[in-house]
C-alpha cells in the first residue's frame, strides 16, 4: 500500500489507497472458473495489475475481448523484446504470430518470469481467443498481423529519423489503438473513432514509456534496445547510451526535454477521442492511463533521474488518478494540472524552451476552454504544510485501528 514514510508526507494518498487495494481484491474474486479463462485473467493481473483494474470495470463480452487482445499483443511484445533471441528466429515468428493465435497447441519459450509463463502457456490464451464472438477475432487477428509485420520491419531496421520514430510507435502503440476502437464499435456503443486519433491516443503512451524506460531499454543484455530517434539524440551527444553517463548531465537533460516536447504533441487528439466517447466504463478505460501518462511526462520532464534509475508516478498518486479519472472534467483538470507542473520546470535556457511552451500553452488553452476545470479536484496541493500533520495524526489513527481490528484479542459485538 505504499511505503509508510510516503504516507506521512502526503496523507490524502491513504484513502484512494485503500479504496484501490480493495478494488484490486475485488477484481482478482472476479477471475473466472474456466481453466483457461481462470489463466488469462491471472496473467492479467501479473503483467499490469492497474490495467487489469480497467478492464474488469468493462461489461463482459467487451472485457473479455480487451483481455484476450492485451496478452496476445503482450505475448507478440515479449517475443521483440527478447534480444536473446536470433533475428533470423524471431522475424518469421513476429510475421506469422496472427496465425498462432488460432493453434491451441502452439507455444513459444522466451521473456523472463510473469512473460515466460505466458509464453509457456500461450496455448490456453488462444483457447481463449478462439470462444470469442467473430468480430472480436477479426479485429485482433487485423492488429496482430499488422503488429507483427511492422515489429519485425524494426527489428532489422534501427529508428533513425523521427518519421521513423513515429511509424514504430504506431506499429507497436498506434495499432493497439486502432485496434480498442474496433472493439468498441464491435461492442455497439461507439462510434468508430478516426484512425489519426486512435494512433495518437497510442503514440502518447508509448513515448511516454519509451522516454521513461530509457535506462532500463541501453541497459538490456545482451543488446540494448534503442528507440529514441538519432535525430532527436545526435544534436546532444554522439551515441545513444553516452546520455546515461555524469559527464553529459547537461546534454542529456536537454535531449530528455527534447523528447518530452516531441510526445506533447499527441495530447490534442487524445483528448478529443476522449471527449467522443459514450460508454463510461469504456471511457475510464481510455482515461486513466492517458492521465498517468502526462503525469509521468511532468516528472520526467528536465529530471536527471531518468538517465540513474526508474521515474515514475508514487503509488498514492496513482491511487488518486484511478478514483478521481470518472468524467471529462477530471481529466481536463489532471491534463491542466500537470500541464502547470511541467510548464514550471521549463528553463528558458533549454534550446526547446519555445516549443516545449508552445505546446503546454496549447494543451492549457484546450483545457481552459473545456469550461470544466472548476468541476474536479486538482493535483496541486498548495499550503500542504497547514493540514499535513492533522492528516498525518488522522491516519495513524485509522491504521492504528485497523490494526487493532486484525488482532485475535479484538473484542467482538
Amino acid at each position: 500500500m505504499g511505503s509508510l514514510g510516503a504516507l506521512v508526507k502526503h496523507p490524502d494518498d491513504f484513502y484512494p489507497l485503500l479504496k484501490l487495494k480493495m478494488a484490486a481484491r475485488h477484481a482478482e474474486k472476479q477471475i473466472p472458473s474456466e481453466p483457461h479463462w481462470a489463466f488469462c485473467f491471472s496473467m492479467l493481473h501479473k503483467v499490469s495489475r492497474s490495467f487489469a483494474l480497467v478492464i474488469q470495470q468493462l461489461d463482459t463480452k467487451l472485457r473479455n475481448a480487451v483481455c484476450i487482445f492485451y496478452l496476445v499483443l503482450r505475448a507478440l511484445d515479449t517475443v521483440e523484446d527478447d534480444t536473446s533471441i536470433a533475428t533470423d528466429v524471431k522475424v518469421p515468428i513476429l510475421i506469422d504470430f496472427y496465425r498462432h493465435i488460432y493453434n491451441c497447441d502452439w507455444h513459444f519459450s522466451c521473456g523472463t518470469k510473469n512473460y515466460k509463463v505466458l509464453m509457456d502457456q500461450f496455448h490456453l490464451v488462444s483457447t481463449a481467443f478462439l470462444e470469442l464472438e467473430k468480430g472480436y477475432q477479426e479485429a485482433i487477428e487485423d492488429i496482430t498481423k499488422r503488429m507483427g509485420a511492422g515489429m519485425a520491419k524494426f527489428i532489422c531496421k534501427e529508428v533513425e529519423t523521427v518519421d521513423d520514430y513515429d511509424e514504430y510507435c504506431h506499429y507497436v502503440a498506434g495499432l493497439v489503438g486502432l485496434g480498442l476502437s474496433k472493439l468498441f464499435h464491435a461492442y455497439g456503443s461507439e462510434d468508430l473513432a478516426p484512425d489519426s486519433l486512435s494512433n495518437s491516443m497510442g503514440l502518447f503512451l508509448q513515448k511516454t514509456n519509451i522516454i521513461r524506460d530509457y535506462l532500463e531499454d541501453i541497459n538490456e543484455i545482451p543488446k540494448s534496445r534503442m528507440f529514441w530517434p538519432r535525430q532527436i539524440w545526435s544534436k546532444y551527444v554522439n551515441k545513444l547510451e553516452d546520455l546515461k553517463y555524469e559527464e553529459n548531465s547537461a546534454k542529456g537533460v536537454q535531449c530528455l526535454n527534447d523528447m518530452v516536447t516531441n510526445a506533447l504533441i499527441h495530447v490534442d487528439d487524445c483528448l478529443k477521442y476522449m471527449s467522443a466517447l459514450h460508454d463510461n466504463a469504456i471511457y475510464r478505460f481510455c482515461a486513466i492511463p492517458q492521465v498517468m501518462a502526462i503525469g509521468t511526462l511532468a516528472l520526467c520532464y528536465n529530471n536527471i533521474e531518468v538517465f540513474r534509475g526508474v521515474v515514475k508516478m508514487r503509488r498514492g498518486l496513482t491511487a488518486k488518478v484511478i478514483d478521481r479519472t470518472k468524467t471529462m472534467a477530471d481529466v481536463y483538470g489532471a491534463f491542466y494540472d500537470f500541464s502547470c507542473m511541467l510548464k514550471a520546470k521549463v528553463d528558458n535556457n533549454d534550446p526547446n524552451a519555445q516549443k516545449t511552451l508552445s505546446r503546454l500553452d496549447s494543451i492549457l488553452k484546450t483545457c481552459r476552454n473545456s469550461g470544466v476545470l472548476n468541476k474536479r479536484k486538482s493535483y496541486i496541493i498548495r499550503n500542504q504544510s497547514n493540514y499535513t500533520p492533522l492528516l498525518a495524526v488522522m491516519l495513524f489513527i485509522i491504521l492504528a485501528i485497523i490494526l487493532a481490528s486484525m488482532n485475535p484479542n479484538w473484542p467482538n459485538n
